[in-house]
């Protein structure tokens, strides 16, 4: 899809793609909204809902995850500002931090599952285990997916094919990834604090 294709607008007066975005989006509002409110309905009423004590679930690795997530949203709109700007090196560079602090985030959710499954925390140990497992592993997906977005979007940039005209794909990417911030935001407390 060219990106003057993705900037036409729907009937809605909308360009095509970003309304394609916001439908997805919805979707996985959905998605991770059932889940969540499951867990909720099932946490505040269920006897058999065992949540395991804070010192085993990892809260200041957790709070420097959410920083760290926090940290590649902003560089995300760095990154759309930058292109907006005809910044093409500001966009390379941002989409690159974006990308260092994503890996960071799956690193460090990489050294927190062992260290759970070795306190007995796991997704067969009961609801609370069966939830965080299936929800920050979805999540992690998602980061994932948003990875691969923006190695396409930094792997054009490279080549030179952005310019201050085409930053719709940028625009969507970031709407995207902080969709993903934004679950991960609700995921933290509702795992870790609560």
């Amino acid at each position: 899809m060219s990106d003057s294709h993705a900037m036409a607008d729907t009937n809605t007066g909308i360009p095509s793609g970003k309304l394609g975005m916001w439908v997805f989006l919805a979707s996985e509002v959905m998605l991770f909204g059932g889940f969540i409110s499951s867990y909720v309905i099932l946490r505040t009423g269920s006897t058999n809902f065992v949540v395991p004590g804070k010192e085993m679930l990892g809260v200041p690795l957790a709070m420097v995850n959410t920083f760290v997530l926090i940290t590649s949203s902003v560089t995300m709109v760095l990154a759309l500002d930058a292109i907006e700007k005809g910044n093409v090196k500001g966009l390379i560079r941002n989409l690159i931090f974006t990308l260092i602090l994503a890996a960071c985030f799956l690193g460090i959710k990489s050294y927190e599952y062992p260290h759970k499954w070795h306190e007995g925390i796991t997704i067969s140990s009961g609801l609370f285990g069966s939830f965080y497992y299936t929800l920050t592993g979805l999540h992690m997906l998602h980061v994932v997916g948003g990875m691969a977005y923006m190695g396409y979007l930094l792997r054009n940039a490279l080549a030179g094919r952005y310019t201050v005209q085409s930053h719709a794909r940028v625009e969507y990417a970031g709407l995207y990834w902080h969709f993903v911030d934004l679950v991960w935001v609700i995921l933290f407390p509702i795992f870790y604090l609560l």
